[in-house]
């Protein structure tokens, strides 16, 4: 599938884009152009970390702070990164917005205490379960699992790689031109009941920040050219 037969992305609705990695990505896609909606419950929580992010970006950064369903309505795409607790009860609010779009679900199935041990739910992921909930008007990937938000909020380059799975080619060639506009380096993982893997990787990843006292430690693909990442969604069923 080529690039130019995907649909036009222009703005992108962040629900609960307020947490530290809905503003890693806000960051990143505002500095790329794109226009931004910073979804949240309270909507004075939204217009918070708007002004949080506006002293971090360009004056001619398009960015906006709105309630969760205004996001979701307003936007050509729709990024998930609330937390796992209110993954089933935001998505269950916003169902009939989202139907006709394009859904990237950031959440991982996290069950703290222990949020070192994977923890799936019976869906099989949490995107596997957006799905279930969004139904089949939805086309729903799933994303940016492993990327630590330290390294979206600063403007070096990121050793860390993102496997995007999705239920179409469309989701996936969309997210990983979203994933090309961040800096960052993405590969199509396949289908989306793929996602099992990036999301409990996240669980090994904070059990090794844990261990070795770090914050931010992350995946690479080797074997395969760097300059072919980004690409290949057209290849996969």
């Amino acid at each position: 599938m080529n690039e130019n037969d995907l649909p036009e992305i222009h703005t992108i609705g962040i629900i609960g884009g307020t947490g530290k990695e809905g503003k890693g990505l806000a960051y990143r896609w505002a500095k790329a152009g794109y226009h931004i909606l910073i979804g949240s419950r309270q909507y004075d929580k939204a217009q918070n970390a708007v002004a949080e992010l506006r002293r971090l970006l360009p004056e001619t950064a398009r960015i906006e702070g709105v309630i969760n369903s205004e996001a979701a309505r307003r936007a050509d795409l729709v990024v998930i990164t609330v937390p796992y607790a209110a993954h089933r009860e935001t998505l269950e609010g916003l169902r009939e917005l989202l139907q006709g779009k394009v859904v990237v679900d950031v959440t991982v199935p996290l069950v703290p205490p222990r949020v070192s041990r994977v923890q799936m739910p019976p869906a099989g992921s949490a995107a596997q379960e957006a799905q279930q909930i969004l139904g089949e008007g939805v086309q729903v990937a799933s994303a940016f699992q492993n990327i630590s938000y330290e390294h979206l909020l600063n403007d070096q380059p990121v050793e860390c790689d993102v496997l995007v799975t999705g239920s179409t080619k469309i989701a996936r060639q969309l997210t990983l031109k979203l994933v090309r506009a961040a800096g960052l380096v993405g590969w199509d993982a396949g289908p989306l009941e793929n996602s099992v893997i990036p999301e409990g990787l996240t669980s090994i990843l904070i059990g090794l920040n844990k261990q070795y006292g770090v914050e931010s430690s992350g995946i690479r693909i080797t074997g395969i050219p760097r300059e072919t990442a980004n690409e290949g969604a057209g290849r996969q069923s």
